[in-house]
């Protein structure tokens, strides 16, 4: 084939080697891409840039500073018009995206990032399906548009009131705001009472598919699934997910209801899908009357198993359940999936993607309606993401070996190291003659496999610490963040084309659908914010909980963000209903709750186990700050404090109160930034120092520093007590 002789437009990423200035009519740099191929690329004088920006921040406009930011190792997104001149292809630069101010910055890994995502994205499912008002779920539609309106239709999915369910209980564990935990628990009530079939003569529960709500207000029940690869069956993964609102739901509540209707779900599981010879494993459908995964009317799914039906237990479901109650059996069912999975899937010898679908035998089933024999790509990193997450609660060398194994694998086979981010469905083998697998539709690429990728190496940088899987972390983060949100209409956008421009056509127009919900832009949110700042960054991480009386078993809460590596995560402080408590176990994470009938609202402040000083901002409430210090305050501590400061007085204050029981020992640098602090705050602000141990009161009473400020043993100090 000849060259190319027209001009197109295109994404590349990369790293800057070097920027000429004086070179063409504005400049040129050198950018070499994940692969390590290298262009040149000229500037002109409308190319334009900008820093990479969260949802509801505005448009940072940095062109004025390009040829300052355009340094050595600096990770970009350059797009712009490759034109074909003298054998070769020229690209000029029309749009920049950088990533941060230096080269080793990276925006999103600022600790809050996350946390302002998922509050954004809370918001917009909040008014998409409520309109701003009344949490009612009798509005719920499955189907959202690009602009959250909802579509013509009366079908409310099971599984997609689940998903949402979950993403607003994950906004409240990051945010404590009461409207996302309001949300999640009407939720779960919704789905019990409408959508959850309870057969107590069996001991088992199971959820409808679907309801349609008629226009006076009448129902209809949807019992088998009506999605075209599941039509007329009950589907496994239809039954997981189901669980995914409710079991983090109660994480939060310890809601005795719901961990009955786990119970009794995971009870039809090991009853009807279940593989109970020596064969194991979970089928992937049954049949609505009888029950039984061998029927004929299931036509292509009779007795088949899948991905879905063994793997999807853990992320959806069950690591959260076993976070909740810490319970031996739970542990068990997770080791059960995992030990299939290393088993099963893997097919090395004849792919570099795992196998995803099987006979009753475990025989690959290559001919199964869409799938064939073809890959999902997200599939196999989300297996090496759980795979780390299972190996922290029970070690095992095979389940970390499978997960570097896929790690190294499929960047060359799933990534697209020119553009960046990771790609949807290929073909899992080459035919003769080809060198790179086949699309089986498309090249665009879909939001929760940007997900997959992003936790999967997050975590594995976090857990072994190795530089690839830190730069791969960072380069599909910086994918989804630089294209995946939809700054104007709110939301994360369902697919992009390879270029990063949404695609905004048919059902992956939408931002919900029976693919889509509230569920893969939420955990990735709040996953990515506990790997990033508890293993990588090693900030600490606030999660709230709302317990009910009696709730949770001998009143012991369980607050491990998730299964990370063993001895890395303490609890530094928590309080409960705005006042301190501390009848905590820092290494096991649990909270001895108070014997209490009354509503008690949980916070609990976790920190890296390296951490050596925390400032948390408490409250703003009527013009009086307060600011909590832990630890040791000295020059390594300053940029932890002046951000608390930063946020106390992000709206006008009259007092500062910096409470330092806790505060083990101040520097004289850390006493310099006290004084710089005072200063900043002006005479019209009172500075309060409670608390403060003898050496370091002694220490502060030595610097003349106390002159001008109050000090008190005590300022409104109301303990919890546990009974």
């Amino acid at each position: 084939m000849s060259n190319v002789g027209f001009s197109f437009s295109d994404l590349i990423a990369g790293y800057v080697t070097a920027f000429d200035s004086s070179k063409g009519d504005s400049g040129t740099f050198d950018l070499k891409t994940s692969d390590g191929r290298k262009f040149e690329v000229a500037l002109t004088s409308m190319t334009y840039a900008e820093l990479v920006r969260n949802l509801d921040e505005p448009f940072f406009d940095c062109t004025s500073q390009i040829s300052s930011l355009l340094v050595p190792n600096c990770y970009l997104f350059a797009y712009g018009i490759f034109y074909p001149e003298a054998g070769e292809q020229k690209f000029e630069a029309k749009h920049i995206v950088f990533l941060g101010r230096t080269e080793n910055e990276y925006l999103f890994e600022r600790p809050d990032w996350w946390v302002k995502q998922i509050r954004s994205l809370g918001d917009f499912y909040l008014k998409a399906q409520f309109e701003d008002g009344e949490i009612d779920y009798r509005k719920y539609r499955t189907g959202i548009g690009l602009v959250g309106s909802k579509e013509d239709s009366t079908r409310q999915e099971t599984d997609t009131i689940s998903r949402l369910v979950y993403g607003f209980a994950t906004a409240y564990m990051m945010t404590g705001d009461d409207r996302y935990l309001e949300a999640a628990e009407k939720g779960t009530e919704y789905l019990r009472q409408h959508m959850r079939f309870l057969d107590e003569g069996e001991g088992i529960c199971y959820w409808y598919h679907a309801v349609d709500v008629k226009p006076g207000g009448s129902e209809q029940k949807i019992f088998s699934s009506e999605f075209g690869d599941d039509y007329d069956a009950i589907p496994a993964y239809e039954q997981i997910y189901a669980l995914a609102g409710p079991t983090q739901t109660y994480r939060i509540t310890g809601d005795p209801r719901i961990i009955k209707d786990i119970d009794l779900t995971i009870n039809l599981f090991n009853k009807y899908f279940l593989d109970k010879t020596e064969k194991g494993g979970f089928f992937s459908h049954i049949d609505p009357i009888t029950l039984s995964p061998h029927s004929q009317t299931l036509g292509h799914n009779r007795a088949k198993k899948n991905w879905n039906s063994v793997g999807d237990h853990a992320p959806a479901y069950l690591i959260n359940l076993w976070l909740a109650t810490g319970k031996e059996e739970y542990a068990n069912f997770l080791e059960y999936t995992f030990d299939t999975i290393e088993k099963r899937f893997p097919d090395y010898d004849h792919s570099p993607f795992v196998q995803e679908r099987f006979y009753e035998d475990w025989t690959h089933d290559t001919t199964w309606g869409w799938q064939q024999n073809r890959a999902v790509v997200g599939h196999n990193l989300k297996i090496a993401w759980n795979l780390m997450r299972m190996n922290h609660l029970k070690p095992k060398e095979n389940y970390v070996t499978l997960a570097e194994k896929i790690a190294e694998i499929m960047p060359a086979v799933g990534s697209d190291q020119q553009r960046g981010g990771w790609y949807d469905v290929v073909e899992r083998t080459l035919k003769p003659g080809q060198e790179v697998h086949r699309f089986v539709w498309h090249n665009r690429k879909a939001w929760w496999q940007q997900e997959q990728a992003i936790l999967a190496y997050l975590i594995l940088n976090g857990s072994l610490d190795k530089s690839e899987y830190q730069r791969q972390a960072r380069e599909a983060a910086a994918f989804y963040n630089a294209w995946f949100l939809d700054y104007v209409a709110g939301g994360i956008y369902f697919n992009v084309l390879s270029n990063g421009i949404p695609y905004l056509l048919g059902t992956e127009r939408g931002k919900g659908s029976h693919s889509m919900s509230g569920y893969h832009s939420f955990e990735l949110a709040y996953l990515a914010c506990v790997y990033t700042n508890l293993l990588i960054t090693k900030q600490p991480m606030d999660l709230y909980f709302k317990p009910k009386p009696g709730g949770f078993k001998d009143n012991i809460l369980r607050v491990a963000p998730d299964i990370l590596p063993p001895g890395s995560v303490r609890i530094g402080d928590v309080w409960i209903n705005g006042q301190r408590y501390v009848d905590f176990d820092a290494a096991n994470l649990t909270v001895k709750l108070p014997v209490t009938q009354d509503d008690l609202k949980v916070r609990v402040r976790l920190l890296p186990t390296q951490v050596s000083f925390d400032a948390t901002l408490l409250e703003v409430s009527n013009g009086i700050a307060k600011i909590s210090l832990t630890g040791l305050l000295d020059a390594n501590g300053v940029v932890h404090f002046q951000e608390a400061i930063a946020k106390a007085t992000a709206q006008p204050i009259t007092r500062l109160v910096l409470l330092l029981q806790d505060l083990e020992c101040i520097t004289t640098a850390g006493l310099r930034s006290l004084i710089f602090a005072k200063q900043k705050l002006g005479s019209d602000v009172d500075l309060y120092m409670v608390g403060a141990p003898q050496n370091v009161k002694q220490f502060l009473m030595m610097s003349a520093f106390c002159d001008s400020v109050t000090v008190l043993d005590e300022y409104e100090t109301v303990q919890l007590a546990s009974v």
